[in-house]
């Protein structure tokens, strides 16, 4: 098994002890203990741990509220800790990234899945997220791409492949990104037409 740092959160003093116990009894070291869900997303920013036991129903704020705080702060994984399991929850809870639930009263043979599972489904998401914004990136290198040899096409009277060439060639001679290089050509160009355009109107004015 792989021990992780865990921070529990929950109001009920008796949850948190039981809680923090049969963590430590299934290998797992218990960094931080919150009463509040405020108390909760400051120790996971400060401790930085594996995974947060997040209880649902709390006085001031909640733990949907409180994940939400934590995934847009130190996104980590999320165990929901609740007495209460219904599709209301499953639903908000989808929201802010809960990767898994147990219901009380906790026992280590669902404790110890769901943290695994809340790993497992956290690595995934950030995986995926790592996939699409690499593919967004990707995408917009090649619009740039393409409008820096529309412009190198229509200025410099090339063809498609000798404005394609152009660019790498100019790209490795100045050690840049095509990308980078590409994209430097697009604002330069739109800067330049903006002040062609900008001049026309003052002489339009003053004549």
């Amino acid at each position: 098994m792989v021990e992780r740092k865990v921070v529990v959160v929950d109001d009920e003093p008796h949850v948190l002890s039981t809680l923090a116990q049969l963590l430590e009894s299934a290998g797992h070291t218990v960094v931080g203990k919150a009463a509040t869900g405020e108390e909760g997303v400051c120790l996971n920013e400060a401790l930085k741990p594996d995974v947060v036991l997040l209880d649902l129903q709390m006085p001031g704020m909640g733990g949907i509220q409180a994940a939400n705080c934590m995934m847009s702060s130190r996104p980590v994984p999320i165990v929901i800790c609740t007495a209460y399991y219904d599709d209301e929850l499953v639903n908000a809870a989808a929201g802010v990234e809960v990767y898994a639930y147990v219901v009380k009263p906790c026992r280590l043979p669902d404790l110890v899945p769901a943290i695994n599972m809340a790993v497992s489904r956290f690595e995934d998401a950030r995986l995926l997220r790592g996939e699409v914004d690499a593919l967004k990136n990707a995408l917009a290198a090649r619009k740039w791409i393409e409008q820096a040899k529309g412009i190198l096409m229509r200025t410099r009277h090339l063809a498609e492949d000798e404005a394609h060439k152009f660019l790498q060639q100019e790209s490795q001679r100045q050690s840049r990104p095509l990308s980078e290089l590409a994209k430097a050509i697009v604002l330069a160009e739109e800067a330049l037409l903006s002040g062609v355009h900008c001049n026309g109107k003052v002489a339009g004015v003053a004549a």
